[in-house]
């Protein structure tokens, strides 16, 4: 035992006495070599430096190599050209080709269950996407900038899924919730000067609880069928109606043609009886003459025999009717000769 551990006696070791002068020349130099490391600093492409200088804000530089004075200035960066977010009701725990996402437990769970305006519960979950406008009140107008923030991006959306059904939350006024919610909470922010723009706020997943969520499926597919057989019964009322419109004004305007052409035909006759009258009264025998004739020339055509008998006759001879003989006679021999002409061939 006693090879193995070796005893050694410290007292045999003497510190080497190093002159005050070495001593504070290298003090010196080392405190030098610490100003020249802090007065140079970098900043990057997507961010700016404010520099304070006892606590006090002095500037703000842009990207790119800087200087400040040591010991005396402070330099703090400010992301302002990247997008930050915060994630309400889940958060991100692995980002990449298969995100994992944190439960709905504890702090998580309280702040996503929302009551809506018709008294229902629903679950919603979102996230804010903000950038930095204004470095300085981003650091020092408001206090705990994060924590306030959160809050207030969580009192308005509960304001604005408050002021709606949880129908409109959950399925139709998604959009307008997320506008609404981006303009309140810019104002906000403009209000408290905290130097932060808004670029979107986007609605996650909006469900009912989980223990009511069957009967929400339930109501959601009756509603579904419910629009269904509405659009069907439009589609054929679109179908019917307006051809049975169509076919109605038809009807009106075939109504109204025939009247106005049995009006001005009416007007027509009019004029012209009234036009004979008043040739009947500048010369009654040549007109009543002239209508005689006229009729005679209409009527006759359509008679087929004609038997003209003489004024004053008292008797009346009966005659061969030459007309019918030799009508039957032609038409004997027309049949005849066909007769002849299909034997010869």
């Amino acid at each position: 035992m006693d090879d193995q551990f070796r005893v050694v006696d410290v007292s045999k070791f003497k510190v080497p006495k190093i002159p005050w002068r070495t001593a504070a020349a290298g003090v010196a130099a080392l405190f030098v070599l610490v100003g020249l490391l802090g007065a140079v600093y970098q900043i990057e492409p997507e961010e700016v430096g404010v520099v304070l200088r006892f606590g006090k804000y002095v500037r703000t530089t842009e990207p790119g190599l800087h200087f400040k004075v040591p010991f005396v200035e402070e330099m703090r960066r400010v992301p302002v050209q990247r997008q930050l977010k915060q994630e309400f009701g889940f958060r991100t725990t692995a980002a990449g080709v298969r995100t994992e996402y944190a439960g709905l437990d504890g702090q998580l769970g309280e702040e996503s269950i929302m009551l809506t305006g018709d008294l229902n519960v629903a679950v919603v979950e979102w996230i804010v996407q903000y950038r930095v406008s204004d470095p300085y009140e981003y650091l020092f107008r408001v206090r705990n900038l994060e924590d306030t923030f959160r809050a207030m991006t969580e009192a308005v959306m509960r304001e604005t899924v408050g002021d709606r059904t949880v129908t409109e939350v959950v399925t139709v006024g998604r959009q307008e919730v997320e506008a609404t919610v981006k303009a309140r909470l810019q104002a906000m922010t403009d209000q408290y000067q905290m130097g932060i723009a808004i670029d979107q706020v986007v609605l996650q997943d909006v469900n009912p609880p989980d223990p009511v969520k069957p009967s929400w499926d339930e109501v959601s597919q009756a509603q579904q069928q419910r629009d269904r057989l509405i659009n069907e019964a439009l589609a054929e009322y679109n179908a019917v109606i307006p051809r049975a419109r169509g076919e109605a004004e038809q009807t009106i305007l075939q109504a109204e043609g025939y009247a106005l052409d049995r009006v001005n035909r009416a007007q027509g006759e009019a004029s012209r009886f009234s036009a004979v009258e008043a040739a009947y009264r500048q010369a009654p025998t040549v007109t009543r003459q002239r209508l005689y004739l006229e009729t005679m020339q209409r009527i006759l055509p359509a008679v087929g025999r004609k038997v003209f008998v003489a004024e004053g006759a008292t008797g009346v001879l009966p005659l061969l009717s030459l007309d019918s003989g030799a009508r039957a006679a032609t038409a004997a021999l027309t049949g005849g000769t066909q007769q002849t002409a299909g034997g010869g061939q």
